[in-house]
């Protein structure tokens, strides 16, 4: 199986490729080709560190293999030179501008990253036919949304950022080519994905940074928004199991394609108010021995308005891909920022 993962140094990506070298792909190896631009959103040394990893792995993984290239979702030749060198079984696109309060200071980066990077997968995914292509949605289409938990069928036409907007785009541009071109489209969308070397800019990574500089950590919507925090493996077995499960090619009653497209919720459907969620966080950073035993908490927490672009709730209605595929996330979140706060410890001990 020839397999790209767009976005391979990023946190989801870096998980799904160490997990299909290890795995395979449905008991079979598998040549994994990962592409990432290595962009300085974040701290580069942690894309540096998952890269690392994949390589170290990437040596003891074979008959799988990995190979890397440096280079953007952007620019079309090198997208089109990749699909024709490799004839990809399979697409899986996680590479995106991320951050829905980066969207406001710095959009150009989300329509060259997110739209125009997203078109040039379809386009190549069209003239060099996949079996199926599954791409990273956001569960920020549902903007504000006031039923909870968000379904698939829900409405999603009101974002409240324009990273929510692009993702909200990448769903519609998928069912454009599913239609159009018969090419099989699952999109996911992922609800607050968490756990080692993760994203700096996500609340629980922040914070413990903030904490171990002695700084306040600041709490939106005064600790009243809730969040349905997913650990990365749960998200990684999700992905695994969607890849495998591409729609069904069909014809409608007038011989044209039935679109190939689904849309599935991957969360773990049991969201955490801010507050409980920073009080199991600094019990696990305590722990695991990142912070001492008697460190202020309350003197750096402080309770602040909601921000521009933010929600007060996400909450996942997974039952869709229970149904579809046997899998509900099931790691607790309590867990899951332990996983993290011994990683921390010692990946900032070196």
């Amino acid at each position: 199986m020839n397999i790209l993962v767009t976005g391979a140094a990023g946190f989801i990506g870096a998980n799904l490729v160490m997990r299909l070298l290890n795995d395979g792909f449905q008991h079979r190896p598998c040549s994994i080709v990962g592409l990432d631009n290595m962009n300085a959103y974040y701290d580069v040394s942690l894309k540096e560190y998952r890269l690392k990893e994949i390589e170290e792995l990437a040596l003891k993984a074979k008959p799988s293999t990995f190979s890397f290239v440096r280079g953007d979702l952007a620019d079309k030749t090198l997208i089109d030179s990749l699909f024709a060198a490799h004839h990809f079984d399979i697409v899986v696109n996680l590479a995106a501008q991320a951050g829905v309060r980066y969207s406001i200071e710095n959009p150009d980066a989300y329509i060259q990253s997110n739209v125009i990077g997203f078109y040039n997968i379809l386009e190549a995914c069209r003239h060099n036919p996949v079996e199926h292509l599954v791409y990273a949605s956001s569960s920020s289409v549902y903007g504000g949304n006031k039923k909870v938990p968000f379904a698939v069928e829900d409405r999603v036409d009101n974002p409240v950022s324009l990273y929510a907007a692009t993702k909200k785009s990448n769903e519609l541009f998928a069912h454009c080519y599913s239609k159009l071109y018969d090419i099989p489209t699952t999109g996911l969308r992922f609800f607050t994905v968490y756990g080692p070397a993760g994203r700096p800019d996500m609340a629980y990574f922040g914070f413990t940074n903030k904490l171990m500089a002695g700084k306040t950590i600041q709490i939106y919507n005064y600790g009243n928004c809730r969040r349905d925090f997913t650990y990365v493996d749960d998200i990684v077995e999700g992905i695994v199991r969607v890849m495998a499960g591409a729609p069904e090619r069909r014809k409608g009653d007038d011989g044209l394609p039935i679109p190939p497209y689904k849309i599935y919720n991957i969360g773990g459907g049991q969201p955490e108010n801010l507050l409980d969620f920073v009080q199991t966080l600094q019990e696990e950073l305590v722990a695991a021995g990142v912070l001492p035993q008697d460190y202020d908490f309350e003197a750096h927490k402080e309770l602040v308005p909601m921000q521009p672009g933010d929600v007060p709730t996400t909450y996942a209605d997974a039952s869709a891909l229970e149904r579809d595929f046997g899998f509900t996330p099931r790691i607790t979140l309590r867990e899951g920022l332990r996983k993290f706060a011994q990683w921390y410890k010692v990946y900032y001990s070196k």
